[in-house]
């Protein structure tokens, strides 16, 4: 046998060591114990207990691994906990507040809870529902949409397939600048021509402030979303000759439609919790209202507002705003889930 033969057969000492896969999960449990251990002795609150864990995870991963590892890998490992411990800070208050509207929610909510009105049952008075704040709501929200959707995909489009020039330049100015604007501020010019032409409080008025709240999300996602359609299909339709709003109409917008749809949805789920524009311009009501031309109506956010106002030595007030909070996340839930259904569903589907 040659000597080459027998080099090859011994061990590479290239390779540096490394820690085993459940270290990270070693250094997690020591964190915990040990800060457990200092918010005992210091008399720290959890929260507190939480941060001292994140600090001393990412200050022993990087002793350990820069020991074993080497100091390049330990920045990386460093980089990597990071990740996880902002992951954990944004998720923890998620859960907390998941766990506690549902843990409060779940007390009087029922199918008498959701198809009642508060009708003549004072605020201190168990019983009533939310049957009149869910039709007021799924009305002004409805009634935002038509308004606002066709607009916002119709800008969007201007943008990307027509806009040139100083108007182009103005129309994105301001669409910036209404996606940052409070919800107080669209209430209050509705509120202002509301007063011009001395109206009294009524639906439509809510759902022209969410409106306006909601065009700026979907001018900004479906421009984004026909920005990445291939310019490709754009050129080979019109070499066709078929022309150009026929073009956006036959291929553009089909082969962004589940894009602009998700957004659509994600923009019901932003207006669909606003509760200063429907308390400035609806105004609330007890009783059934399907109405939204004509009178004031109840929504979902602003009867969660007004139950837990009054919720100061009544403890029926207080669980039916609890309950009404785990409605409004449930349908906002759902739309968020369907806004994902339609896009696995509109995706473009690559061959094999």
């Amino acid at each position: 046998m040659s000597t080459a033969a027998v080099t090859d057969k011994r061990p590479s000492t290239l390779r540096a060591a490394s820690l085993p896969k459940w270290s990270p999960w070693a250094i997690a449990g020591g964190s915990i114990v040990l800060a457990i251990a200092i918010g005992l002795a210091g008399g720290l609150t959890k929260v507190q207990w939480g941060l001292i864990a994140a600090v001393l995870f990412i200050l022993g991963t990087y002793g350990i691994a820069a020991r074993v590892e080497g100091r390049r890998q330990a920045k990386d490992r460093v980089a990597t906990s990071l990740v996880w411990v902002a992951f954990l800070i944004a998720v923890v208050p998620l859960v907390s507040l998941v766990w506690v509207t549902i843990s409060r929610g779940v007390k009087v909510l029922n199918l008498y809870f959701l198809t009642h009105s508060m009708g003549v049952v004072a605020d201190s008075e168990p019983g009533g529902g939310i049957y009149h704040a869910i039709i007021g709501s799924l009305e002004q929200v409805g009634l935002a949409t038509l308004i606002g959707a066709p607009i916002g995909v119709m800008t969007a489009i201007y943008l990307v397939e027509y806009g040139r020039g100083r108007l182009a330049s103005a129309v994105t100015f301001f669409v910036d600048v209404m996606t940052g604007i409070p919800s107080i501020v669209a209430g209050l010019f509705i509120l202002s021509l509301m007063l011009i032409f001395k109206m009294q409080p009524f639906g439509f008025a809510g759902s022209l402030a969410l409106a306006i709240l909601m065009m700026p999300v979907v001018v900004r996602s479906t421009e984004e979303m026909l920005k990445l359609v291939p310019n490709e299909l754009r050129e080979a339709s019109l070499a066709l000759g078929v022309p150009k709003w026929r073009t956006i109409l036959k291929v553009v917008l089909p082969t962004s439609i589940g894009g602009i749809t998700t957004g659509i949805m994600l923009a019901i789920a932003r207006i669909a919790g606003e509760t200063a524009p429907v308390l400035l311009l609806v105004f609330g009501n007890p009783f059934i209202n399907n109405n939204p031309f004509e009178g004031a109506q109840a929504s979902l956010p602003l009867y969660i507002y007004q139950q837990y106002s009054q919720s100061a030595g009544a403890n029926a007030a207080y669980d039916r705003a609890w309950a009404a909070s785990l409605t409004l996340i449930a349908f906002v839930m759902i739309l968020n889930l369907v806004a994902r259904g339609i896009a696995r569903w509109k995706a473009p589907k690559t061959g094999r």
